[in-house]
């Protein structure tokens, strides 16, 4: 029945963008972090419902099969791309590890068809002589054989990215054989795939320009420095991978103009273009510094260029026009667009937010903020009285900086926010005229990319990749490549669990006299950086009156009512006057908090003295808890 209604909601949505006035989603009446509480388990379920077999709108996907949206016609994106692919299922491994056990099926299952499809010959090749580089398949499995932009080199090296970090949780909670003979054979053909090809042209992530892309050197480069290191934990080695990661990061420094990133070489546009952002949030790394050569987000080349891209599409929609410099805006994916008229795209929009989120990270870890001449412009545009210089965290100006650039970035999720549609499903854009959605209908990536930036926002960062240890570029770039092992992955034997602590882990250990086994059981518990807190409060209401959760933490508005946590009151009945909200907070995160009521004409009521206090669970295994209280 609620998908009956999703389609419903569709529909009703295609006759207002035709018939109606523009209408801002009712959502956009809510605080942003009410908006996201909700709209989070929008987009996860919208990930699930384009994962065959069993999501309601892949039923027809082979298991593990990721569509890029149901959309069949205009256009039809009734298939699966791998780079899509992985980015969605580098989004899940996050929530995974986080406390949302129930995604390990699924992942399992991806990993599982990345195997066979790896084997697929198609128009880019075979096996080991290029097909791995072929951008989409049906979703059967089957070769796509029509006319594409091919090859795209960035899949592989997304794949063996996403593989790597759920092989690396393997490995943490002692599943150690499944890393290395189910994960490592897959990850292994793409390491081999971006050694031997990542000097040769391909198709950029837009599938429109052949050349060379910013965001695929960028994520091979990391690909091969994770690739290497796993490669280790497993008991193995990838020369190919130590020899051709310093030549990518050498090749790398070429992209940057002395202003901005250079998206592509090749293509004849100006270059600015989110294929840039992308990169720079999709080889984020938490222990990195504010790095120029793997151009860190927080660093002052991804931060100018931050500005660069932004500010080209200030001018060129009208739903921008009104807002100032330094207020986000709705953005695209280059400003040349033309792709159903060239609009604004929800991905991009995210990603803008989200690079800001990893910034704001890494100068809270660093310490400091260094604003450069090359990143001046950037801070001022949100911070007037920026200057050039270093600013300790324990100084006023680091706080100021800090404020503005979280407001900034929360602006970009509110544009989203206002666009989505009233049932919380993005689309693929939404029109630079009136908002309204266009194009594939609940894209995959959108819904990724929402979930990605919500983490980033509460400070849940993914695990590092060793960017530290592989930000040296060579003084001289060579045009190299190296040849790696291709060998079919056949080994899909899952267990039943991986969550249960029913693995064991088998060491083996020699003197000079016997060799004993033995075996130990580990529980393989996930330590959460993430619990979904959902608070129940008992409160009688009349008619217009509404109750929201304000407290202490920046997750429910850090005391001002203007950004308290909005609650539902659809279980509310009369006899239970429940009204609840569920809010994603750290683990361990101690606060203090209250209920307020706001009235139809808006006057505030606080509850009775004194404070709430909680602490969120911080227990390995735990994913969500429940906060009863009752107002008084």
């Amino acid at each position: 029945m609620a998908r009956i209604l999703t389609l419903a909601l569709h529909g009703l949505a295609i006759v207002q963008s035709v018939t109606a006035a523009p209408q801002l989603s009712p959502r956009a009446t809510v605080s942003l972090d009410a908006w996201l509480a909700s709209e989070t388990s929008v987009a996860l379920d919208g990930i699930l419902d384009n994962i065959g077999s069993s999501g309601a709108y892949a039923a027809s996907a082979k298991s593990g099969i990721v569509i890029a949206s149901p959309s069949t016609s205009d256009p039809d994106y009734y298939f699966t791309w791998t780079r899509d692919a992985a980015l969605t299922m580098k989004a899940l491994i996050d929530l995974f590890r986080n406390g949302q056990t129930s995604l390990q099926t699924v992942i399992m299952e991806y990993i599982s068809s990345q195997a066979y499809l790896q084997t697929v010959s198609n128009p880019s090749g075979s096996f080991a002589s290029g097909g791995l580089g072929e951008p989409k398949f049906n979703v059967d499995t089957t070769a796509f054989t029509g006319s594409w932009g091919r090859p795209q080199r960035d899949g592989p090296a997304l794949r063996a990215t996403a593989l790597i970090d759920f092989g690396n949780w393997l490995i943490d909670n002692g599943y150690s054989s499944y890393a290395s003979s189910i994960v490592w054979p897959i990850v292994r053909n793409d390491l081999s795939y971006v050694a031997q090809y990542w000097n040769q042209t391909g198709y950029d992530l837009w599938e429109e320009v052949s050349g060379s892309s910013f965001f695929t050197v960028a994520t091979q480069h990391r690909a091969l420095v994770e690739g290497s290191s796993f490669a280790t934990k497993v008991g193995s080695s990838c020369s190919w991978c130590d020899s051709q990661a310093p030549q990518v990061l050498c090749f790398l420094q070429r992209f940057w103009t002395g202003s901005y990133i250079m998206a592509n070489f090749g293509g004849g546009r100006s270059g600015k273009d989110a294929n840039t952002v992308l990169g720079s949030i999709h080889t984020f790394d938490p222990n990195a510094g504010c790095d120029d050569t793997t151009f860190q987000p927080c660093s002052p080349r991804a931060l100018a260029n931050h500005k660069v891209y932004t500010d080209s599409f200030r001018s060129i929609y009208s739903i921008n026009s009104g807002v100032s410099q330094g207020q986000a805006v709705a953005v695209g994916r280059y400003p040349e667009d033309s792709y159903y008229n060239g609009n604004p795209w929800f991905l991009t929009t995210l990603a803008a937010a989200e690079q800001l989120y990893d910034a704001i990270y890494q100068w809270q870890k660093i310490g400091s903020i260094t604003i450069t001449d090359i990143s001046l412009a950037f801070f001022k545009d949100i911070y007037s009285a920026a200057t050039v210089g270093t600013y300790s965290s324990s100084s006023s100006t680091f706080t100021a900086i800090v404020n503005a650039v979280k407001t900034y970035a929360d602006g970009y999720i509110s544009v989203v926010q206002s666009h989505a549609m009233t049932n919380g499903s993005m689309a693929e854009q939404f029109s630079k005229y009136d908002g309204f959605s266009l194009s594939a209908r609940d894209l995959t990536w959108s819904y990724a990319a929402l979930l990605t930036a919500n983490l980033r926002r509460n400070s849940i960062v993914p695990a590092p990749w060793g960017e530290k240890t592989a930000s040296s570029v060579p003084s001289v770039c060579y045009a190299t490549s190296a040849t790696g092992t291709y060998s079919t992955a056949t080994n899909t034997a899952w267990p039943s669990s991986l969550t249960s602590g029913s693995s064991a882990t088998t060491t083996t250990s020699k003197s000079t006299s016997t060799t004993s086994t033995s075996s130990t059981t580990t529980s393989a518990c996930v330590t959460p950086t993430s619990v979904a807190v959902t608070f129940d409060e008992i409160a009688t209401t009349v008619y217009g009156e509404n109750v929201f959760l304000s407290g202490s933490i920046s997750q429910l508005g850090s005391w001002d009512t203007s950004k308290a946590v909005a609650l539902s009151a659809d279980k509310y009945t009369s006899s239970n006057n429940l009204w609840y909200a569920t809010v994603n907070l750290p683990a361990g995160t101690s606060f203090q908090y209250k209920y307020i009521r706001v009235a139809s004409d808006g006057t505030i009521k606080w509850e009775s003295d004194p404070n709430r206090s909680y602490t969120v669970p911080s227990a390995c295994g735990t994913s969500s808890a429940v906060v009863s209280n009752t107002w008084r």
